[in-house]
Order: structure tokens, then C-alpha cells, then sequence
């Protein structure tokens, strides 16, 4: 099994969701911080590799569910810079296994690179943070 250095932000429920599901799985955590990570463009970077900048982004997060901010209409260079001033934006978790990364908890990705125990994932959708209201 994997260990993980996972990122999170503290409190979430579909991070707690993502976590429970990677336990159960075998996995070992690392838990980190994702708001108080010193992230940088390239570091960050890293998490997403050819995945679309829209793909990026907390689609829970209130500026993007409003629409007022439109993550298809950003450059990868601006949307790193605005992830770096506020990691909110990112899409969660941020996972590391030695050098490879990746960002969000889709379950088949997430399954097809380190395994899952699918049963363990239920009905709920690991992907989607419950905290819709807020999306922080």
C-alpha cells in the first residue's frame, strides 16, 4: 500500500470522506495542510500535469459557483498565481505517493493509480465536497 501525503483543508467533510476511504483502502497519511502549505507556481504545478486549467479549481469554492469567477476563461499562469494567493481555490485533496501527484478524488483515477477497496467508498461521492454552502 501507498503512503500518502495528502492535503486538506482542516475540517472539510469530503476531505474526511476522501481520508476514511484511503484508511480503509490500506493507504498510510500523511495530513497536511493545504491552507498553509507555502505553495508555489511550480510546486503546484506538479499536481495537475496536462489536466485542464478548469479542472483545477474547487468547483465548490463561492466565487466559482457564482460564476464570478470563470476558470475557463484563466491562463495556467494566472490561475497558479491566484491558487498560491488563495489556496480555497484549489480543488481537494492534493495527494503525493514519492514523485507523483494529483489533484481532486476521483475515485476511478484515484483507484487506477494507487487502488482502492471500492467497497469502501459507498454512496456518497467522494469527489464533491459535502460543504457546498460555504465551499471553504
Amino acid at each position: 500500500m501507498a503512503k500518502i501525503i495528502f492535503w486538506e483543508k482542516p475540517g472539510c467533510k469530503g476531505n474526511s470522506l476522501q481520508k476514511e476511504i484511503l484508511l480503509a483502502s490500506g493507504h498510510e497519511l500523511d495530513v497536511r495542510n493545504l491552507l498553509t502549505e507555502p505553495w508555489t507556481r511550480e510546486t503546484l504545478a506538479l499536481f495537475f500535469g496536462e489536466r485542464p486549467v478548469v479542472d483545477w479549481f474547487n468547483p465548490s469554492n463561492p466565487l466559482v459557483k457564482s460564476g464570478e469567477l470563470n476558470p475557463a476563461a484563466i491562463g495556467d499562469d494566472d490561475a497558479l498565481a491566484m491558487m498560491v494567493e488563495e489556496p480555497l481555490l484549489i480543488v481537494r485533496p492534493l495527494m503525493q505517493v514519492g514523485q507523483q501527484r494529483l489533484a481532486g478524488f476521483d475515485v476511478e483515477q484515484v483507484h487506477n493509480w494507487i487502488g482502492l477497496a471500492l467497497d469502501s467508498v459507498g454512496p456518497r461521492d467522494p469527489k464533491n465536497c459535502p460543504c457546498v454552502t460555504t465551499g471553504r
